[in-house]
């Protein structure tokens, strides 16, 4: 097992953490509820727990997500996490095949070190702005938007990168306005900082005030901004307190969500 992986990031504390649980050879998972306990003793934003296929089938290997307190459809960081061991210890050679809730995902590994997920692209439909949100937020909407299933938050998009940076919302209160969680974004201030856009993430309805790096909300953010500033390939800061880079390209109904990965933690569970 490896615990502890930085996702979407290229130094030790800084990215998204993910726990790693690589699993035996087996044709199911074990029980929810030891997947769920080992998920809150890891205590990360998510724990990944993966066990391989037969070989000749649709996929490689079957990967789930656990936040401490419930599964969740889809995580970009954690599926990182997951490409980069089994790169790192031999188990995968070239792209990775995961069945998923979200179906099949496919992680490649680049010689440079770099990983590209294979995602679907987040629906997005323009919804009225929910009373209540502003304050929960803290700062007035420009507009909002349905992710759908995979994804399950309210995109909002807010007036400047520095409104998006000054965020300190009413968590109890944003629950109520999406499934998971808000994506907060706007356009970067000084694009030849090296992005083109700025996010935060806050995700109270399942366990995580705000989450560093959320490569899934990437799937909703790249058609969003690929529209906006009529480019397919951008890259965007997720602006935690860990921040994040993480490379976008919209291919139509799939988004691929590059970045890097380092191992901070090695270990053994015994339990």
């Amino acid at each position: 097992m490896r615990i502890r992986i930085g996702a979407f990031t290229d130094r030790p504390f800084a990215g998204n953490p993910a726990g790693v649980l690589l699993l035996e050879a087996s044709t199911s998972f074990p029980d929810d509820t030891w997947l769920q306990n080992v998920a809150l003793e890891v205590n990360h934003a998510e724990t990944a727990f993966a066990h391989p296929l037969p070989a000749g089938g649709g996929a490689d290997w079957a990967l789930r997500w656990f936040t401490p307190v419930a599964e969740v459809a889809m995580c970009g960081h954690a599926t990182l996490a997951t490409a980069h061991v089994l790169a790192g210890t031999g188990k995968a050679d070239g792209p990775v095949r995961f069945a998923t809730r979200s179906g099949v995902l496919v992680a490649t590994t680049h010689d440079d070190g770099s990983i590209t997920l294979d995602f679907p692209t987040a629906p997005l439909t323009a919804v009225p702005v929910p009373p209540g949100l502003a304050g929960a937020l803290g700062a007035e909407p420009l507009s909002t938007y349905d992710t759908g299933p995979n994804v399950g938050d309210l995109l909002v998009e807010l007036a400047d990168e520095g409104t998006v940076l000054g965020l300190a919302p009413d968590l109890r209160s944003l629950a109520r306005h999406s499934e998971r969680g808000v994506i907060a974004t706007a356009r970067a201030g000084d694009p030849s900082r090296g992005h083109d856009f700025v996010s935060r993430c806050f995700f109270p309805n399942v366990g995580i005030a705000e989450d560093p790096v959320t490569g899934s909300a990437h799937t909703a953010l790249a058609p969003f901004w690929s529209e906006r500033l009529g480019r397919d390939e951008l890259t965007g800061l997720q602006a935690s307190a860990r921040s994040g880079l993480v490379r976008t390209a919209l291919r139509g109904d799939r988004t691929l969500l590059t970045g890097r990965a380092v191992t901070v933690i090695d270990g053994e569970l015994l339990a």
